[in-house]
């Protein structure tokens, strides 16, 4: 009985042996795990957060470039008619839209929707301002009623979505 005894205690004791070293094992490859994907992440925000950065500048200066009253100025001396400006105008907007389409990766789906709204609601301002003109007026009076309709807003739509692009750039430092 004494060696059932003694082979019951060494097998005991053996066992707790190699559960103690299959603890050990396990919680330091947890460590090593954990610590490789802390890693991985500090590596992925190295380089995702300057295309990040990037990409809010260049939504920003899209909103800017979008305002009525910079697109009224970079582009009204071109067009010669109130139809002309109103084509002008849209093209100029979807060209820049397309040409930043592929920055919303980089956005929160929030701030990418604040900017097509923002974006929508220009196009709209342009089309309400030349349903009111005649497309053979001068290309100035479309202008002025653009303005006019702009002036009438409580908050500009581009403004309002510059804000909000701004206050996730905020959030991320």
């Amino acid at each position: 009985m004494d060696y059932y005894l003694s082979i019951a205690t060494v097998i005991l004791g053996l066992s707790i042996i190699v559960y103690g070293v299959y603890l050990t094992i396990t919680t330091v490859t947890d460590k090593i795990i954990l610590k490789q994907q802390i890693e991985a992440r500090r590596k992925n925000t190295d380089l995702t957060l300057p295309l990040r950065l990037q990409a809010y500048e260049r939504m920003s200066l899209f909103l800017e470039r979008i305002s009525p009253s910079s697109l009224l100025l970079r582009l009204a001396p071109v067009a010669t008619s109130a139809l002309e400006l109103q084509q002008i105008l849209l093209n100029d907007i979807r060209e820049e839209y397309n040409h930043n389409v592929a920055q919303q990766i980089y956005i929160s789906n929030n701030t990418w929707e604040q900017i097509g709204l923002a974006m929508n609601e220009v196009i709209a301002d342009i089309n309400n301002a030349a349903a009111q003109v005649s497309p053979e007026s001068p290309a100035t009076d479309l202008g002025k009623k653009i303005f006019s309709i702009v002036i009438a807003r409580e908050t500009q739509p581009t403004t309002h979505a510059l804000k909000i692009l701004k206050d996730e750039v905020r959030e991320i430092f």
